[in-house]
């Protein structure tokens, strides 16, 4: 199944600029190393936001626990940046109510 209304998806630039692709962010940095490698840094945030849509909300997604205040789905897939490609984890939420699904974060690795 694919995520719920994925067209739709709402990406947040600052999770992505200032967070998973920034070298000083205190958690993000360590996952920024590993997307570097694939081409993406916090300069070209816009070429990751595009990857994670025409990449990974084309492939299926998992159903996480339901909350009562939504439901969380994660996609495993490969992203190919401008220098390579791996095996990505991204995390989704559907608020309950809503039409439209969030981005949570991303890292590397994972089951696919």
């Amino acid at each position: 199944m694919l995520l719920p209304n994925a067209q739709d998806a709402i990406i947040d630039e600052a999770k992505l600029r200032d967070d998973l692709l920034s070298e000083v962010h205190p958690v993000g940095r360590f996952k920024a190393r590993v997307f570097a490698a694939l081409g993406f840094t916090a300069g070209n945030w816009r070429e990751f936001d595009e990857a994670l849509r025409t990449q990974h909300l084309t492939e299926p997604a998992v159903r996480g626990t339901a909350e009562a205040f939504g439901q969380s789905y994660t996609i495993r897939a490969i992203l190919k940046g401008p220098a390579g490609a791996a095996l990505v984890t991204s995390v989704w939420f559907l608020r309950t109510g809503d039409a439209a699904p969030r981005f949570v974060t991303a890292y590397p690795g994972g089951k696919a």
